[in-house]
């Protein structure tokens, strides 16, 4: 699944639009290096979004089949790091 797609469907972003500019700007990176909204995700990637307030790290435990997942299950999919 593309980046842009999985932050939206495990809730990270609100819309994928979102998650397309924040790729664009560069604040997101896949096991540390900044990536395209193509670039396909995989279970045990980390990802790191960087906000003003700090980072946020995030490790990809489970790929979505839908495209969209309840805000509930975001624990299924991601675990946040710190």
């Amino acid at each position: 699944m593309r980046i842009d797609k999985f932050l939206n469907a495990v809730n990270i972003t609100k819309r994928r639009t979102v998650a397309q500019d924040m790729l664009a700007n560069g604040v997101v990176s896949i096991n540390g290096q900044s990536v395209k909204a193509s670039k396909n995700v995989a279970v045990g990637d980390i990802i790191a979004i960087a906000y003003l307030k700090g980072e946020k790290r995030y490790e990809v435990l489970q790929i979505p089949t839908t495209k969209s997942t309840p805000k509930s299950m975001q624990s299924e999919y991601v675990k946040e790091l710190n």
